[in-house]
């Protein structure tokens, strides 16, 4: 079946620390304070993994399972959600999730670095987003969630939720061999260049929808043009955690999603749609 007929449309209702992820930030940041910052060891080898903490605690998990369906009744009732599930459905970019799909009738969502959902509320405003966004739109999928911080009693919350919690620590490499959805908001910059290099072919990215940092604001952090001449504001070390990143601007769609609200600014403030649109291997050179 083509792309162009499908109909998406909205339905009724660091323990083990190998790549850490953005906490949640008091008060309201400058736009343009975002530092990057990089995690030891670039090509770090997928792990198995389980949470440090083996027990599920029943009280625990009643009171997490309570704030998260909180949560997602407090954006469902939003205007930052309404706002972003009609960017979602604006004409650019519902070509851009047809043209993703492609034959496939759903999006598997796979979310990157979600952070502590028990011990702060900037990692269950996103993980509501996210299940709400699965709960309105029919082509989203299966949900795998990985976080090497999650405890015993998060990971089950997260089961409990329909979410499947990934057994395999993947550093991010995870290779979209189907249609994906990488739901990724204030992730390392290191993990989206990770995510990138796994993926860094036509076919692959052509398959990916990302939801995370916006790149452009990444580009404009890490150099400046003063009076015609570009001044590099990247050691190494960062440079090399970026690499991907910067190159994929080139062949990127991106649409920044507003906040709207000061209640939602810390969990999805500089957070972008990304869609790759490349037709060939020579669009794909670093340098």
């Amino acid at each position: 079946m083509a792309a162009s007929t499908k109909v998406l449309a909205l339905e009724s209702p660091t323990q083990t620390g190998e790549w850490t992820v953005v906490l949640p930030r008091k008060g309201r940041h400058r736009r343009n304070s975002r530092k990057i910052t990089i995690a030891k060891g670039q090509q770090q080898e997928q792990q198995p993994w389980v949470p440090t903490d083996l027990e599920i605690d029943p009280e625990r998990q009643s009171k997490l399972m309570h704030k998260i369906q909180a949560c997602m009744k407090k954006i469902e009732n939003s205007q930052f959600f309404l706002a972003f599930l009609d960017q979602m459905q604006i004409p650019k970019v519902l070509n851009h999730f047809h043209r993703v799909l492609g034959s496939e009738s759903q999006l598997q969502m796979v979310i990157y670095g979600i952070g502590s959902i028990e011990s702060h509320e900037t990692p269950r405003l996103q993980l509501s987003l996210a299940l709400l966004m699965k709960r309105k739109f029919s082509w989203i999928g299966d949900i795998e969630v990985f976080d090497p911080v999650l405890s015993a009693t998060e990971s089950q919350v997260l089961e409990d939720l329909g979410c499947s919690v990934l057994s395999l620590n993947e550093q991010g490499r995870r290779e979209a061999k189907k249609s994906t959805l990488f739901f990724m908001p204030h992730c390392e910059a290191e993990l989206y260049n990770n995510l990138l290099q796994a993926n860094w072919g036509v076919e692959s990215l052509n398959r990916i929808a990302l939801f995370g940092n916006s790149f452009e604001t990444y580009e404009q952090h890490v150099s400046f043009k003063y009076y015609d001449q570009e001044v590099s504001l990247m050691n190494s070390s960062v440079a090399e955690s970026v690499t991907h990143i910067l190159a994929a601007r080139r062949f990127i769609d991106e649409f920044r999603i507003e906040t709207i609200s000061d209640d939602y600014f810390a969990a999805f403030h500089d957070s972008s749609w990304h869609f790759f649109k490349l037709a060939c291997e020579n669009e794909l050179q670093l340098n």
